[in-house]
């Protein structure tokens, strides 16, 4: 089992960051309706994030990468420095191809394009982030 996998029947705790309102009520729908996840908070801002991550201890952070102030992209890194065992999973609307490259260096396990996102990907990607973990390789 990965480092990022739920315990038994214990409910992966997430928290959503991103600056749209919009899509944050958007993404908490997503973990809500998705069997083992739970919403524990949410953010605006990669300072916020971070901060958020200290007091919640959640087990999985959906980050958006364009924020205002400390972008998706150095909060994962300052998130993934300070709690290696939280897994941070990236948001964006970039092609994965056009994603920076400070991203595929930030500790992400993983990105999802928005347009893409839904309860099976956040499934897929959480079980993918799991395995990739236990055999020492990243996807972002």
């Amino acid at each position: 089992m990965g480092r990022w996998r739920a315990v038994a029947d214990e409910a992966v705790s997430v928290l959503v960051v991103d600056d749209q309102p919009p899509f944050r009520m958007a993404a908490k729908t997503v973990v809500r309706v998705t069997p083992g996840f739970e919403v524990v908070g949410e953010a605006e801002s990669g300072e916020d994030a971070v901060a958020q991550v200290e007091a919640l201890r959640p087990r999985l952070v959906l980050m958006d990468i364009n924020m205002p102030g400390i972008n998706g992209i150095e909060a994962s890194r300052r998130i993934h420095d300070a709690h290696p065992d939280v897994c941070v999973v990236l948001l964006s609307t970039y092609a994965s191809d056009d994603l920076p490259a400070d991203a595929l260096r930030s500790g992400a396990a993983a990105y999802i394009n928005k347009d893409e996102f839904g309860p099976q990907i956040l499934r897929s990607t959480w079980d993918g982030a799991g395995a990739a973990s236990s055999n020492g390789s990243s996807g972002a």
